[in-house]
């Protein structure tokens, strides 16, 4: 019985011993395909992650590449817009210079007319009319003033008579053929000792004072650009004159005492008492014309009120 006892406890122990043996066998042959699956696993998982950080990457790349051409977009955007801005800006001042140069030209006005011509004659006429005054030939100047006075006269009835002999030129030009007759006289006559320098100065000084202000009426009257061709174009007139009553009186007071101081020496009555009458008459109505034309609100009128650019 005892050997029975330990046949069957052995056979038990080697029993186990070799069921644990094969156990191991077995253990160890999933061990391998255990550490494989837990590599891949490692390298899936490695990958995922891989896979999730480029996946950032690349969506920052596209959202910074979007951005960018986005910028870029607006700022093309911007400048066409810009670009575009100045291109109807140019148009529309290239639209008004066209528009100027039309009016100008619809503007334009003839001024080969006859009271324009007779207005040149007493400007020439006058130069000579001095120097047969300062010759002392009174009576050759005599008759030349006759005629002078005779231009005078039937330029303004011409150009009232008939208007398509008027002219903006002529508001100007008839004017300044009168200052010119006027101020030749008084200062050859003054040179002879007929009129005394005082009145002579004054009348110099207010007419010189005048021209000096339509010159500067021209200049502000004339639209841009202000160069001197169209500063000196007469065909293109940019305000008209108009003189005052008072002027128009002491125009005919100064050609009243030249012509009498000029027909003094011819007809004998030089130093006559009516004459230094004339000279304080003449002074007096020579500053009141000179106060309404600075005064008066209607003495030139500009045609058309241009824009500063």
């Amino acid at each position: 019985m005892s050997s029975l006892y330990l046949f069957t406890k052995n056979w038990n122990r080697f029993s186990f011993l070799h069921n644990k043996s094969s156990l191991l066998k077995q253990v160890s042959c999933f061990v391998p395909l255990l550490e494989h699956r837990i590599y891949l696993y490692s390298n899936n998982q490695n990958n995922a992650d891989e896979k999730v950080s480029s996946g950032k990457i690349i969506s920052k790349d596209l959202k910074s590449i979007y951005d960018h051409n986005k910028n870029k977009l607006r700022n093309t955007e911007q400048r066409l817009r810009d670009r575009g801005t100045f291109i109807i800006q140019d148009i529309k001042e290239t639209r008004d210079k066209v528009k100027e140069k039309v009016e100008e030209v619809i503007e334009r006005e003839n001024v080969y007319t006859i009271p324009n011509l007779l207005c040149i004659t007493r400007i020439l006429l006058s130069p000579y009319l001095g120097v047969l005054i300062v010759q002392s030939e009174f009576d050759y100047a005599l008759a030349i003033l006759v005629i002078a006075g005779a231009t005078d006269v039937f330029d303004g009835w011409i150009a009232r008579t008939w208007r398509s002999q008027s002219s903006k030129m002529g508001s100007f030009l008839d004017p300044i053929a009168d200052k010119v007759l006027i101020a030749t006289l008084f200062l050859t006559l003054t040179y002879v000792d007929l009129i005394p320098m005082v009145l002579t100065g004054l009348i110099i000084a207010r007419d010189v004072l005048l021209v000096t202000a339509g010159f500067i009426i021209r200049y502000l009257s004339l639209p841009p650009p202000r160069t001197l061709s169209r500063y000196f174009d007469v065909t293109h007139a940019t305000a008209q004159l108009a003189p005052t009553l008072i002027s128009k009186i002491n125009t005919a007071v100064q050609l009243l005492l030249v012509g009498s101081t000029l027909a003094a020496p011819v007809f004998h009555y030089v130093g006559h008492p009516a004459l230094e009458c004339l000279w304080y008459v003449t002074g007096v109505s020579t500053v009141a014309a000179g106060l309404s034309y600075m005064l008066s609100k209607n003495t030139y009128r500009i045609f058309k009120k241009h824009k500063p650019n």
